[in-house]
């Protein structure tokens, strides 16, 4: 193959994605310290008229569809800490969000290349997605209460990724030069980065869930724990990200058994990028069939959602580290 994109590094863009990856971690900080502030002080509001209805509530057809109905709880309505400081975090999350998709052009400029074709770059993008995703929930299901859960995991892999996994702009090894990068490579970003934000919210469930039980027992909830949304709510923020990640994972590992095929000569050959990709894919098709076969809604389901991300993070950074295989060059 013709190497294409070995073009001659564009210096001033390749500065300009450095300086704005910094201004992106300061941004999302300043915007994480001010979702902190809203959730531990904010006044507990009732969300208004929402487009999720949660578990056990009725439904105009009997569906999950997304309607406009109040959000209910079996306690009555579903409350979160609000406040101005909130709504001003959620603008310096989009400015974050806006400097994150800029850091990516300029740097795909600066390398005259698709940018995701090393660990560094594809922790941005995927932190890109789950910052978008954030921002998406915050519209659409008021859901601006995970941007102090959401933005926890982001920062801490922005700032792996600056750390440890940086390397200056450049072109792509020749095992990666080819059409299925765009494709296969981000299908899996789009659907880690809705995993990221299923898996917060599921995490973030559990905890909402124990609070309440521990209301109903007559204990007193102190601190974020007892301010959080319905855990209702949350499970039900948690599995629509799920269903909108999970097609686009099984078409990522099937894009990359076809492109398996095209460089070394099989679809499947048991490498552990391989493997782990389909250990997370059978543990997000156990959660979809479980809920949906087997009614559960509740902290067992959960417990599934949160094992799956972990084996997405494990199978992302662990399995470059820990194994060897065709897939190391990552």
């Amino acid at each position: 193959m013709t190497n294409i994109l070995a073009a001659p590094v564009n210096e001033s863009m390749a500065s300009a994605s450095d300086t704005l990856i910094i201004a992106m971690i300061v941004t999302y900080a300043a915007a994480l310290f001010m979702f902190a502030i809203e959730a531990a002080y904010g006044r507990r509001t009732k969300l208004k008229a929402g487009r999720l209805m949660p578990v056990g509530a009725g439904s105009v057809d009997g569906g999950d569809s997304d309607i406009e109905v109040d959000v209910r709880t079996n306690e009555g309505e579903a409350r979160a800490s609000q406040s101005v400081l909130g709504r001003i975090a959620l603008g310096v999350t989009a400015l974050g969000f806006l400097f994150s998709l800029a850091q990516i052009i300029t740097r795909g400029i600066a390398a005259g290349r698709w940018p995701w074709g090393n660990m560094f770059e594809f922790v941005v993008a995927m932190c890109l997605v789950a910052v978008g995703a954030l921002l998406f929930a915050s519209w659409r299901y008021q859901a601006r209460f995970l941007g102090a859960f959401v933005l926890v995991p982001v920062l801490l892999l922005l700032g792996i990724g600056v750390r440890w996994l940086y390397v200056d702009p450049g072109p792509l090894i020749p095992a990666l030069q080819s059409y299925w990068v765009p494709i296969h490579v981000t299908a899996v970003i789009i659907a880690g980065g809705a995993f990221m934000v299923s898996g917060v919210a599921g995490v973030t469930y559990l905890v909402a869930h124990r609070a309440e039980s521990k209301r109903a027992l007559g204990e007193k909830v102190a601190g974020i724990a007892g301010r959080l949304p319905s855990s209702e709510l949350l499970d039900r923020i948690s599995h629509r990200f799920i269903l909108f990640a999970f097609p686009l994972w099984t078409f990522g590992v099937i894009a990359g058994s076809i492109w398996a095929d095209e460089a070394w000569g099989r679809f499947w050959g048991w490498d552990p990028k391989e493997v782990w990709s389909f250990i997370s894919w059978v543990i997000y098709a156990a959660y979809l069939h479980a809920r949906v076969t087997g009614g559960w809604r509740g902290p067992k389901a959960t417990w599934i959602n949160v094992l799956g991300f972990a084996t997405v993070m494990f199978n992302f950074f662990a399995v470059n580290y820990m194994f060897s295989g065709l897939h190391s060059y990552a």
